[in-house]
């Protein structure tokens, strides 16, 4: 095995296959090496052929050809005789008669032979290898037995029986309908060897091997052309090698596998070359003239040599195996005879698909473009692009369309392409480039009805992007240049846009009447959203109908996006009548999946915001800090103003004053007066001051009325409901809307009105019975269900009603986790005053919970942990807990030790997990 271990070294991911083969010349028997072209098989058995020599074994080589019959045995044994004669021996003399046809030697000294039966021809073949190797072992190696005729293969089938000992039989044939597979179906005669392609490492190891080092690029290059097979792999790899361009190598292979197919089939596949690596057969057939079984019975040779194969996608297409093979066959026609190809294509995929639905229309625009018809191309692109746009495919459409813009001329009207590609780059993400245009309209030549398109489509960018004052700037502009002869798109289009910066429902009411009158699907659903929104804050119910009407016309008319946004609404609804965000959160992942990236990133801003009301602050600071990243690199003002109205609430929450000025304070105009007063109430209940928190809501309820489609538009009305009942401003609950509207989040704060009301005139029962809904529809909201409770209990040790220790207990011990200092001491205060022992809270054990403290985690670690959580270094660790970093380190070490955790991104995670868990 000494020389094989050798060539091992050399050819990357074949020692098993190596070994095996090794064994089978070493102790005898068949071999026989199945593998798709390119694979190395040939290397394979060279290999193992070179081990038998380094041995001194005698090797014989043929080749199959299918033409000539017993063709790879008898240039086997005519190379045995020209180079050291044949062996002579009294068991071999009644066989010469049969080995004539392959021993010229016996045929010219008077032997005749080729009448004999195959089973004596084959007995011959035994015997005259038994003698050659009989001193020194012999090895048998046929090549190509994938075209080999029956004769040879019933040979081999004699040789696998009976072989003796010293003499191998090493065979290499592709994969797929070859017949030499029958050799491979017995069991225990025949060891086979399937080489499989090389994965990634197996690559980086053969780059490495080349070149001597493997640079990321060149791997990634390298396996993504050759999709592992060594051939091809090698061939790019080799001197003067571009990697952007098909190497001679597999170029000239190609030729040589298509030549033996006939003109008819080459000059079929060549034609399925212009699709590229997947090509519809329909297609092929039309091009072709061909009746459907003609075409199958035509591609068949092309399936047996694994040139093509049928695709696992659909029925109506095929795919060539190897990816390199269809620009290999462009390369070998000319420019000219590539242009007349692509043409035919086209015209026959038309015939095909009138309309060119789905992805055809790109390839069409692809096909036009390489037939030399680019204003054809052009349209094509444009209207790839727009589905691309409707499907929800944003990144896909901007591509689609910066082609079609590539290819405009100054006789092309630029409205066709800038429109939807604005459209395109606000919803991929890229705003900025999108308003960019706006500097430049005047300039582009256009007339008042192209200006107006461009205006308007800038202004749904706008709204889009929550840009509001350019939105109102931009559809200004559009109706000074509206005519009195405007298209109703345009004027429903017009309508939908002030209802967004209005929040006014009356103008969307217009729109929808208007798309329904003129079939405008695209803006009827947009009007349903809109309403939708705005129904939102009155009642989720009729909400919800605006959703699922809008669902519908997204799915008759196929409007992809429209669907993604309208189940997007639908899982924010549920968000607010449960708590839920599971839905909301599903459609975020969809909507980046599908490359709607803008809307993506808003309902991204939309889940920090539930996320901080279910009181998960560190999964909301994670979601916050990752989405602000990436909407401030991509220039998305809109949506990272959400994700900073969010981070202000958040703050407000934990008490956090000075970052929620901050934040606060980065908005400018707009809704900023309502997210500063919403603000300011949760942070004055923070800090145990009530006076100024109803004066706040106060403030956000007026802020709101200006505001209608806002998110925060309607969040203070049940929280103030209760305030007014605690302070005794009333004796009744105030804004039944909230409650019509079926909020959640509403619900918890009215419920506990009702019981405050319900305890204070002695209905104790129906105290109890909204105090238990109360625990139900608050369970999701851990901050806000505490803070009610702390608020109730007040009015509860009043009126003596209900079970004030059991809540002031538990709110007291969230408040003193989450450090909420102000409320914790009030709850605290509260159940002395009543006479009921209250936690001393001394730093200690009793800080840890149970599932930390039985892993040994001492009170100082689990401040440490805590601070892990909000991703400090040691150095902030230490200034927080006024240690040494030395220390925080320390500390740092023993949590990683106890904890279990591999290092500290690990333990961060583990933080995270406990922490959050703790504040839920």
């Amino acid at each position: 095995m000494g020389a094989v271990g050798v060539q091992s070294s050399r050819m990357i991911g074949r020692d098993e296959e190596l070994r095996v083969l090794g064994t089978v010349v070493e102790r005898g028997g068949v071999a026989v090496v199945l593998g798709e072209p390119g694979i190395g098989k040939s290397r394979l058995a060279t290999a193992a052929a070179d081990h038998a020599v380094a041995l001194g074994m005698r090797v014989l080589r043929g080749r199959a050809e299918a033409s000539t019959p017993l063709r790879a045995l008898s240039e086997a044994l005519l190379s045995l005789g020209r180079n050291s004669g044949l062996p002579s021996g009294a068991d071999l003399l009644p066989y010469h008669r049969a080995l004539a046809r392959f021993a010229p030697e016996w045929r010219d000294s008077g032997v005749a032979g080729g009448d004999e039966p195959l089973p004596v021809v084959a007995e011959g073949l035994l015997r005259l290898l038994g003698a050659i190797g009989r001193d020194t072992g012999c090895v048998l190696l046929l090549e190509d037995l994938h075209d080999a005729d029956e004769d040879t293969v019933a040979v081999l089938d004699y040789l696998a029986d009976n072989l003796p000992g010293r003499v191998a039989v090493l065979v290499t044939a592709r994969s797929g309908q070859s017949p030499v597979l029958e050799l491979v179906r017995g069991t225990g005669r025949v060891a086979v060897v399937r080489p499989a392609r090389l994965d990634r490492s197996q690559v980086r190891d053969l780059v490495a091997a080349r070149l001597g080092e493997a640079p990321a690029a060149t791997v990634d290059l390298v396996f993504r052309a050759s999709e592992g097979v060594p051939f091809i792999a090698e061939e790019l790899l080799r001197p003067g090698a571009t990697g952007t361009e098909v190497p001679d190598a597999v170029v000239h292979s190609v030729a040589a596998r298509v030549r033996r197919l006939g003109c008819e089939l080459a000059e079929l596949l060549t034609l399925a070359a212009v699709f590229g690596r997947r090509f519809p057969l329909p297609v092929l057939r039309i091009a072709g003239g061909l009746g459907p079984q003609d075409l199958v019975r035509l591609l068949r040779p092309a399936v047996a040599r694994q040139l093509v194969a049928p695709d696992d996608l659909a029925a109506d297409l095929y795919s060539f195996r190897q990816a390199l093979t269809a620009p290999a066959l462009l390369r070998l026609a000319g420019a000219g005879e590539r242009a007349v190809l692509a043409r035919r294509a086209a015209e026959a995929l038309e015939t095909w698909q009138p309309g060119m639905p789905g992805p055809w229309c790109a390839v069409a625009a692809d096909l036009r473009l390489a037939a030399g018809e680019p204003e054809a191309a052009r349209r094509l692109f444009v209207d790839a692009g727009r589905r691309a746009l409707v499907d929800g495919d944003a990144t896909g459409a901007v591509r689609l369309l910066r082609r079609a813009q590539d290819l405009a001329t100054d006789c092309c009207e630029p409205i066709a392409v800038l429109a939807p590609l604005l459209a395109a780059l606000a919803e991929a993400g890229e705003v900025e480039q999108a308003l960019a245009v706006a500097a430049s309209i005047d300039d582009l030549g256009l007339d008042d009805r192209g200006r107006v398109v461009l205006h308007t489509t800038l202004a749904l960018v706008a709204v889009r992007a929550r840009l509001w004052s350019l939105g109102n700037r931009e559809v200004e502009t559009a109706r000074a240049l509206l005519g009195p002869d405007a298209a109703p798109e345009l004027t429903a289009r017009i309508d939908l846009i002030t209802a967004n910066l209005t929040g006014a429902g009356e103008p969307a009411l217009r729109a929808l009447a208007e798309a329904a009158r003129s079939t405008l699907p695209v803006v009827a659903c947009e009007a349903l959203e809109l309403l939708g929104t705005l129904a939102r804050h009155r009642d989720l119910a009729e909400s919800d109908a605006h959703f699922r009407r809008m669902a519908e016309l997204a799915h008759q008319h196929r409007l992809p996006a429209m669907r993604l946004r309208s189940r997007a609404r639908s899982g924010f609804n549920d968000a607010l009548r449960s708590g839920d965000d599971t839905r909301l959160g599903q459609a975020c992942a969809r909507a980046f999946e599908t490359g709607a990236v803008l809307e993506g990133h808003l309902l991204q801003a939309d889940l920090v915001l539930t996320t901080v009301l279910r009181g998960e602050f560190v999964r909301a600071t994670e979601l916050a800090d990752r989405g602000l990243a990436a909407t401030t690199r991509l220039g998305l003002r809109g949506a990272a103003k959400g994700v900073v109205v969010a981070k202000a609430v958040m703050f407000a929450h934990l008490g956090q004053r000075p970052a929620m000025d901050r934040a606060v304070r980065s908005l400018e105009g707009g809704a900023a007066p309502l997210v500063r007063a919403v603000c300011e109430t949760f942070c004055a209940l923070a800090e145990e001051d009530r006076p100024r928190a109803m004066g706040a809501l106060d403030l956000a309820v007026g802020a709101g009325a200006g505001h209608p489609a806002h998110h925060l538009a309607t969040w203070p009305h049940g929280l103030r409901a209760l305030l007014a009942v605690l302070d005794g401003r009333t004796d009744r609950i105030e804004h039944p809307e909230a409650a019509a509207s079926g909020w959640a989040w509403h619900r918890q704060f009215l419920l506990l009105a009702e019981a405050v009301l319900a305890g204070r005139s002695g209905r104790r029962a129906e105290a109890a019975a909204a105090m238990a809904e109360h625990g139900t529809v608050a369970a999701p909201f851990a901050l806000a269900r505490r803070l009610g409770l702390r608020l109730v209990a007040e009015a509860a040790l009043a009126d003596g009603w209900g079970d004030p220790a059991t809540w002031l207990r538990e709110a007291e011990e969230y408040f003193h986790v989450t450090r909420l200092t102000a409320v914790a001491g009030a709850c605290r205060s509260m159940l002395r005053g009543a006479g009921w022992t209250a936690s001393h809270r001394r730093r200690g054990r009793g800080d840890v919970p149970d599932r930390l403290r039985v892993l040994g985690i001492t009170a100082r670690e689990n401040e440490v942990l805590r601070l892990l959580a909000e991703r400090l270094g040691n150095t902030e660790i230490a200034r927080r807990l006024y240690i040494s970093p030395r220390t925080a380190e320390k500390h740092v070490a023993s949590l990683l030790a106890k904890t279990g955790e591999l290092d500290r991104r690990s333990l961060h995670r583990f933080a995270i997990d406990h922490v959050s868990g703790l504040a839920g």
